[in-house]
């Protein structure tokens, strides 16, 4: 399973249940890598969207307590387990977790690869990616140029699970 958000200096991903900044390109990329695929998120992250739809062109999974949230082209799951059943129907190479905080933290010990767009700015924020620079377990692979959006310069990164080396003995 993969990861995907946007962050800024401090792994702020959002305030007031909206994005920090909405960066074409960014979006451009989220768009690419998640048409086509299956996208897990919450309530509210669903909520945010245009008009509380789902994506198009992708499988909508949406997390919920609400035994009476319904929402048309999604697909509502309530608990892990029920979350867990859904996801086996799917290559796990084309599960993206898009969010929020909560949905993040609950699934991170789950995912293997994590795209994450760093902008080179700090925000007010009410929520947070968790910091996979102070994980050990996680592990920068790739880094782009540096791009830049009118006065804001941020990268695109790839973090992977780092592989465990067998000891020596």
């Amino acid at each position: 399973m993969n990861l995907i958000a946007a962050v800024d200096k401090n792994w702020g991903i959002g305030l007031k249940n909206q994005l920090l900044v909405r960066i074409p390109e960014d979006m451009k990329r989220f768009r690419n890598m998640t048409i086509g695929k299956v996208v897990v998120m919450g309530r509210k992250t669903l909520e945010s969207f245009p008009g509380g739809q789902p994506l198009n062109d992708r499988t909508n999974i949406v997390l919920t307590k609400d035994n009476d949230y319904q929402v048309k082209n999604a697909v509502i799951v309530h608990d892990m387990e029920e979350l867990f059943a859904e996801l086996k129907k799917y290559k796990q190479e084309d599960i993206f977790v898009i969010g929020g905080e909560s949905i993040y933290r609950q699934l991170l010990d789950q995912c293997e690869t994590a795209y994450i767009t760093k902008i080179d700015y700090e925000y007010q924020a009410d929520v947070w990616f968790p910091n996979l620079d102070e994980l050990e377990q996680w592990e920068l692979i790739e880094e782009s140029e540096e791009q830049t959006y009118f006065d804001l310069e941020y990268y695109f990164l790839k973090y992977q699970i780092a592989v465990q080396k067998p000891s020596e003995t």
